[in-house]
């Protein structure tokens, strides 16, 4: 079936949409308040997710910018999420509201009108139109993973889950790049009960090297939002083992990820606090 941009854009404003929903009441102090990414507070979730909205949109209708951007951000070091963070601090809470809602009408806006095999360019490789907004879906329901926890408050997981998933799938050879490991020639084989009770999988089913379990956890996993040892995930093998004990779905340097046991007492498959 081919891809739909209209499904991933209602996908994504879905997403939006239960994060928006943890946003709005918070006080200017709950915008402050400290998430379990160390160094990083509620309000710097929400910059980090509209500033590269905005650079998403930037990439798809005005390449030539974004590229000249990209030269110059390169040229004085890379990206560094935590300068970016940094810049956006004196934002009050109600202003970064009204920021991420913009940032994310404009996104889906420019997105839906996209053929999703376009190439846009990125940070590294050009991707597809279709893959640049997945990987908007991750990135906000792992940052609104972050906002969630900080509060305390537990979502319903989704099918959206399955875009979190394919990506940290599909991000394997990635994670042992940002790892600087090679990556072994063994094949994996990723079977994940969805919310609903389906199975999804990834890779050969004969695959020695397996990890099996709920999508909800794989996707905890390879967000890095929790340590290995806090979800309920079957692990076989060794090619398995190595790979899951880094996974990341996300670009950029190696994740820090959260400590073994720093959720461990919250943790249920079913109503995971997320």
């Amino acid at each position: 079936m081919p891809v739909s941009m209209d499904a991933l854009a209602d996908d994504l404003a879905a997403e939006s949409a239960d994060l928006r929903a943890l946003l709005a009441p918070l006080s200017e102090q709950d915008w402050r308040r400290e998430t379990p990414a160390v160094g990083w507070t509620i309000a710097d979730q929400v910059s980090h997710l509209a500033y590269f909205d905005d650079v998403a949109v930037q990439s798809a209708v005005r390449p030539d910018e974004f590229e000249a951007e990209k030269a110059r951000i390169e040229a004085d070091g890379g990206i560094n999420p935590d300068t970016i963070a940094e810049q956006f601090r004196d934002v009050s809470g109600d202003a970064m509201l009204t920021w991420f809602d913009e940032a994310r009408d404009r996104l889906l806006e420019a997105f839906r009108s996209l053929d999703p095999k376009a190439r846009v360019p990125w940070f590294g490789p050009a991707m597809s139109a279709a893959s640049s907004l997945t990987a908007r879906i991750m990135e906000t329901w792992a940052h609104g993973q972050d906002v969630a926890d900080t509060l305390g408050a537990t979502r319903e997981p989704s099918g959206r889950l399955r875009h979190v998933a394919h990506i940290g799938v599909g991000a394997r050879a990635f994670s042992y790049y940002a790892n600087g490991r090679e990556m072994p020639d063994a094949p994996i084989r990723v079977e994940l009960t969805a919310p609903d009770g389906d199975v999804w999988t990834w890779g050969p089913d004969d695959a020695a090297d397996r990890v099996t379990g709920p999508a909800l956890d794989f996707c905890l996993a390879v967000t890095q939002r929790r340590h290995r040892d806090d979800v309920d995930l079957t692990i076989t093998g060794p090619a398995a083992t190595e790979w899951m004990s880094f996974a990341q779905a996300f670009a950029g340097d190696a994740g820090t990820g959260r400590e073994p046991g720093q959720f461990a007492a919250q943790h249920s498959t079913t109503g995971e606090r997320a």
